[in-house]
């Protein structure tokens, strides 16, 4: 390992290697360094994403693919079933292999690797930052870079060391547990979204097939809920009455950050992508795409700030997310805080309103349209943001 680096990337998830991989390829030493011993493990992650966005940033490997979703079920607390149409297909990764081969191809693409690296603060100087000071196979060492990217994940310390306040509004972190399951009884191209208070208070339940009887079952609830009820208990509650002889491979759980992105995700020299920046979608989740295309962004800025040698030109980074992504996850934002809030009683009314609705119409801006009908300048919102043909 090289004491100096024109790139340092902290945290080889997705987004990070993605950046590493971006930068390298385009003939800048990047080093990028991962806390834990294996890339890709451990998995806190529903691992469910759209094949066309993913398809977008990056050829994809079938072996990532455990399975491929093209039924979409949205279950009302009294049993309601809606089916919208997808308009395309998703997959559910084995985001160990998708993970290690993403950080695999950053090092084919020139990259440096470090696992075991621990990131224990920023050295500053003036107003940037030279580098950073790691604990590595307990040796302590100092790495210079020239940008520094925080891929660190939910509340990024590398963004807090840099002075922008990475934390998340206690209403918007999604308290999350999941468990994957071994014999369960389910179709394997559909998966599984269950709303009510009994099941998941200001959230959502989901059930992700990843084949051969195995299934990703989990559930987030906001952070108010769960401070009367862990999303554990909802989910020991809901895996003993659906999948009662299932085996349970594994148990993990985190914290999501359901809010809309950073103002700040540039500080001088320092760079945000992914959860670090809150780049996840708030009313879904998830994040494993929007990373990854907020990556490919900040890739951009980077090689160009590099070349020309000038650090003013990573600005080109935000204004190109809040271009392509920013207004969006806005909406995104405000349609959760909405929804979030239904009681079960207006949850059972729009499956009801949803169901009534002409097959060619039951598509997931049809849902949207039903639950919004009491929320016009939320619908104007959207529409405004997404386009008019798609409330149509």
């Amino acid at each position: 390992m090289k004491d100096r680096y024109d790139v340092l990337v902290v945290g080889a998830g997705p987004a990070g290697s993605t950046v590493a991989r971006l930068v390298a390829r385009e003939g800048f030493s990047v080093l990028l360094l991962e806390k834990d011993r294996d890339v890709g493990t451990p998995v806190r992650c529903g691992e469910a994403v759209s094949n066309r966005s993913l398809e977008s940033i990056v050829d994809v490997d079938p072996r990532w693919i455990a399975a491929t979703i093209r039924r979409f079920r949205l279950v009302a607390p009294d049993g309601s079933c809606v089916e919208p149409d997808l308009g395309g297909h998703g997959y559910v990764l084995e985001r160990r292999l998708f993970d290690y081969d993403l950080a695999r191809m950053a090092v084919d693409a020139g990259a440096e690797l470090r696992t075991k690296a621990y990131v224990d603060g920023l050295l500053a100087d003036g107003g940037e930052y030279r580098g950073v000071t790691i604990s590595l196979n307990g040796e302590r060492r100092t790495v210079g870079a020239r940008i520094i990217v925080g891929a660190d994940g939910v509340e990024s310390r590398v963004g807090r060391w840099a002075g922008i306040d990475t934390t998340t509004p206690f209403r918007d972190m999604e308290c999350c547990a999941q468990m994957t399951l071994a014999d369960v009884d389910m179709e394997e191209d559909a998966c599984e979204f269950h709303f009510g208070t009994a099941v998941a208070p200001m959230g959502y339940l989901w059930i992700f097939p990843k084949g051969h009887r195995t299934a990703n079952i989990g559930v987030g609830v906001s952070g108010a809920a769960a401070k009367h009820k862990s999303p554990i208990r909802y989910l020991n509650e809901f895996v003993a009455r659906r999948f009662p002889r299932a085996g349970i491979l594994t148990t993990v759980a985190g914290g999501v950050p359901c809010a809309a992105t950073l103002e700040d995700i540039v500080r001088g020299n320092v760079v945000l992508v992914g959860d670090a920046a809150h780049q996840v979608n708030p009313m879904s989740g998830g994040g494993i795409t929007s990373g990854m295309h907020a990556a490919r962004m900040a890739a951009e800025a980077i090689a160009g700030a590099l070349r020309a040698g000038d650090l003013r030109l990573l600005a080109a980074y935000p204004k190109e997310w809040q271009r392509s992504h920013g207004a969006k996850h806005r909406t995104y934002h405000r349609m959760k805080e909405a929804v979030y809030r239904f009681p079960d009683e207006r949850l059972n009314a729009i499956a009801a309103g949803v169901l009534a609705l002409a097959p060619e119409q039951r598509t997931i801006w049809g849902v949207f349209r039903v639950a919004l009908m009491k929320h016009p300048a939320l619908v104007w919102d959207m529409a405004k943001t997404f386009g008019f043909s798609a409330f149509h």
